[in-house]
């Protein structure tokens, strides 16, 4: 599915229970890219150490280093790597098709973080945030998801495009959090879709307790 190749394998900084760096192993795979990942030890806080910090000054898993690019922030890769090495279809070009895109780009980074990706921290790692609050976001977000794949087979096109990618890890990793997933037939419909890609890769399934 790829239209370019990497001069080299690209290098992917991540961890492996971050579901924001599954965002980017999966895309990396999907359009079967030659990669390299190196783990980033966050419990050592490697993560806030000079050396990854000259990378990326936030202290934040995924980066990526496509030889002279250096790139962090998972929805920010996946336009990268979309435009550079994907189809059309990953990123559609023309207006609204990008902004329906973009719109689910903005819901991985508000109700999907805030909801079911918050809920998963609280329970796995001790996060402390609201979880119940958390919970009610990833109810309310599912419930508008699930009436919309009742019509789509995608978030954002009639085609997978990033924004399934962006959106596919922390709702199929929603139970670890607490967040139930069996009254939502559309949404795991959904999942099986992407799991059914060429090159799909799991994220590493985690039960809690994580926490130290």
């Amino acid at each position: 599915m790829s239209v370019a190749r990497p001069a080299q394998p690209i290098r992917l900084y991540r961890a492996a229970l971050s579901g924001h760096s599954h965002r980017v192993q999966l895309f990396l795979s999907l359009l079967d890219l030659p990669f390299e990942m190196i783990d980033i030890d966050l419990r050592a806080g490697e993560h806030k150490k000079p050396g990854f910090l000259a990378k990326n000054p936030f202290g934040q898993v995924p980066v990526i280093e496509d030889g002279e690019v250096t790139l962090a922030d998972s929805t920010a890769i996946l336009v990268y790597l979309a435009g550079k090495y994907g189809d059309a279809g990953w990123l559609p070009r023309d207006p609204l098709g990008a902004a329906t895109v973009q719109r689910v780009l903005s819901l991985a980074s508000g109700e999907i973080y805030r909801g079911p990706a918050s809920a998963r921290l609280i329970t796995l790692f001790g996060v402390p945030l609201d979880h119940d609050a958390a919970c009610a976001t990833a109810r309310q977000l599912l419930a508008i998801l699930e009436q919309h794949l009742a019509s789509h087979e995608f978030l954002a096109s009639p085609q997978v495009t990033i924004a399934d990618v962006a959106a596919y890890s922390y709702i199929a990793h929603a139970p670890e959090g607490g967040v139930a997933l069996d009254g939502y037939p559309n949404i795991r419909a959904w999942l099986g879709r992407i799991e059914a890609l060429p090159g799909f890769v799991a994220m590493q399934a985690t039960r809690p307790p994580l926490a130290a």
